[in-house]
């Protein structure tokens, strides 16, 4: 079963999601909005719909899986990294 790992600081979370799991329930990084990241083949799909959207896509095409926590007190390191929103899904690491 895959794991999946949710990271949260005080005020947010994303779900942490390799690029080939993205692509496996037929879904690319275009189809995410810019409070999104991404950063070496993985890609932080913010809690309130991205991470809603792929989870319900993944549960109906793959089945369950497992998802862990990781909580910061303070911001979340995933606030620096690269925006999805200027990733072309030409530029998805394989």
């Amino acid at each position: 079963m895959t794991t999946f790992t949710f990271h949260s600081d005080p005020s947010h979370g994303w779900l942490e999601v390799s690029i080939p799991d993205l692509l496996r329930v037929g879904l690319v990084p275009s189809d995410f909005s810019a409070y999104s990241y991404q950063h070496l083949g993985k890609v932080y799909l913010e809690e309130d719909c991205d991470a809603t959207m792929f989870v319900m896509t993944y549960e109906q095409q793959v089945g369950p899986f497992v998802c862990t926590e990781s909580h910061l007190n303070y911001d979340h390191w995933i606030r620096r990294l690269r925006r999805i929103e200027i990733i072309t899904d030409d530029e998805i690491p394989f």
